[in-house]
């Protein structure tokens, strides 16, 4: 590309996107990359204990460790002093939390509710989760992407208990678009859409960010995500960044994938290695290996700890990041949320971390893996019984 079409690029994403979703982007946002627990967990929790007015928090993942504690007192603080705390927690994903940090919460003072509590008779109620990782403090900074509140992302990913994950820390317009992702999860649990604390400011222009705020709502059939992650790839020109720590796609995206690498695109998917949480997940992608190694995907298996992060990046000109990893659950039945960034600067970042990543990852050989054993074929067969589950 010469300059002029370097400049124009991330403007003709953009308006492709706007077009194919109908969602605008804002202009004048600073996004800044958060890099693993070390990085991700003090920028939150100096968010939260630097609120005056509101915190709101979403998440899919509250267990336990260090940091569940450490959330816990931030947000029991913030609400003991008055400033009026929103927590909201999946009632699936965040099974696992220590129910006396939930009451410690809702004793300070905390507005705590559970999205879509199971019961005996709602079975939808209970496959279609909310899925978003979303904070927003005063309404004027918000954190969004894959880390959950755990211990497993405490750390550095120095070793496999410390998790690789990918979270961006936001300010200006974009805002409003993450406070919405909240809010209409919020709702569902039958509480006000907003009281007299809320001030609805005018969000000022923090920085040179072009963002698109991209809300996925639990459903069947194709998602505005998905016409997302569809849409960039059809667009890609000269590479796709991949990174998904969940990484089933289905025929469809399994062609747009083949297709990019065909006309000529340099495609590299990052997933998780040996170290992967959910080992029937990552098999059931395995059964696509052979057919995206033929179209000449490189595919990576990330060799430090557990993979997290979902980032895709396109061309070096315009990135999604958010909690919607590349498989059928986030693309079609999970609440997710992304942002999308047009702006070089943000994606130089994030195109500078896939390669550290790759730099202590081991690529998949396209002649041994077709060559793998019955087992592995026997596996990746008895997974497309639940692939839509994954």
């Amino acid at each position: 590309m010469n300059g002029s079409d370097t400049a124009s690029a991330p403007q003709r994403y953009r308006r492709a996107l706007e077009g194919l979703v109908g969602i605008p982007a804002t202009e004048g946002n600073q996004v800044d990359v958060l890099r693993n627990g070390d990085e991700i967990f003090p920028a939150m929790l100096q968010a939260v204990r630097e609120a005056t007015h509101t915190v709101d928090i979403t998440t899919y993942v509250y267990w336990t460790g260090d940091i569940a504690k450490h959330f816990a007192q931030a947000l029991s603080e913030r609400a003991r002093d008055g400033v009026r705390v929103r927590v909201l927690l999946d009632a699936v994903g965040a099974h696992a939390m220590n129910k006396d940090l939930g009451e410690q919460m809702k004793d300070a003072g905390c507005h705590l509710e559970w999205f879509r509590p199971p019961t005996t008779w709602k079975v939808w109620e209970t496959n279609n989760r909310t899925h978003r990782k979303v904070l927003i403090c005063d309404e004027e900074v918000a954190f969004i992407g894959g880390v959950g509140i755990a211990k497993e992302w405490e750390g550095d990913a120095r070793n496999p208990e410390e998790w690789r994950d990918t979270h961006l820390r936001v300010r200006g317009p974009a805002v409003d678009g993450l406070r919405a992702a909240f809010v209409g999860n919020w709702a569902e649990t039958g509480q006000p859409l907003f009281d007299e604390t809320d001030r609805f400011p005018e969000q000022p222009q923090c920085g040179d960010s072009l963002v698109q705020v991209v809300q996925c709502p639990s459903q069947t059939g194709w998602s505005e995500m998905a016409t997302v992650y569809g849409g960039m790839i059809s667009m890609a020109e000269e590479h796709v960044r991949l990174t998904s720590a969940y990484f089933v796609p289905d025929e469809r995206f399994v062609d747009l994938l083949c297709r990019a690498a065909r006309r000529g695109v340099d495609v590299e998917v990052l997933v998780p290695g040996e170290h992967t949480d959910k080992r029937v997940v990552q098999m059931a992608g395995e059964a696509d290996y052979e057919e995206l190694l033929e179209a000449g995907i490189m595919i990576w298996r990330y060799g430090p700890t557990m993979l997290h992060a979902k980032v895709l990046s396109i061309d070096g000109l315009v990135a999604t990041v958010g909690s919607a990893n590349f498989d059928t659950r986030s693309l079609r039945q999970n609440e997710e949320a992304n942002l999308v960034i047009f702006d070089p600067d943000v994606v130089a970042v994030l195109d500078r971390h896939f390669a550290e990543d790759v730099g202590v990852s081991e690529p998949v050989d396209p002649d041994r893996w077709a060559q793998r054993g019955a087992m592995q074929h026997s596996a990746e067969a008895a997974t497309d019984l639940v692939d839509e589950q994954l």
